[in-house]
């Protein structure tokens, strides 16, 4: 019975293993910290699984990593809390280049690496689910506990803030150089 249970768990779980970690990694912004919430986040699916009624178990696994991230973090970086972006202080830029062709004419995701760094997490986290884990609304929705509508205007304004996020970085760079 309980050979049936973990290979079950294993047949679930395991295949999702990588995006946990790259969550969990983006998440916490350390190697060994996302290593710590994805080992506690796979003992809670463990001991969570006789709950797991079928369905999406890459969104199930994804957000017990994600819950477990945040209450790691909040015990172990409380004074690292984000602070909201207010919008209107920072309007949008239209002549900014978009993501994609900022990684094109650059070649480098060292770049892409440092803007998503710098935007709040709730936007990254939407980022990395649907952009670099190819995720669905309805899945992010799931992880996130977000409505469908509210999954798609936060990647709307999550792209806008990277993208403001990239040109900034650029224009560091191109300040530097000229020097």
């Amino acid at each position: 019975m309980i050979e049936n249970r973990l290979l079950n768990v294993e047949q679930a779980l395991l295949p999702h293993l990588d995006a946990a970690c790259n969550l969990a990694r983006w998440l916490a912004r350390n190697e060994q910290d996302a290593k710590d919430v994805v080992h506690e986040a796979c003992l809670r699916a463990l001991r969570f699984f006789p709950g797991f009624r079928g369905g999406d178990a890459r969104a199930w696994l994804m957000k017990i990593v994600r819950n477990t991230c945040y209450t790691w973090l909040h015990a172990n970086r409380p004074l690292q809390e984000a602070t909201e972006f207010d919008e209107t202080l920072f309007p949008s830029d239209s002549r900014a280049l978009n993501p994609e062709e900022v990684l094109l004419q650059n070649e480098s995701s060292t770049l892409l690496r440092k803007a998503l760094e710098k935007i709040p997490t709730n936007f990254r986290e939407v980022l990395i689910l649907r952009e670099l884990e190819g995720m669905s609304y309805k899945e992010i929705a799931e992880v996130t506990g977000m409505p469908a509508g509210t999954v798609m205007s936060s990647l709307s304004r999550a792209r806008e803030r990277l993208r403001q996020a990239l040109t900034a970085l650029m224009n560091e760079d191109k300040a530097l150089s000229s020097q």
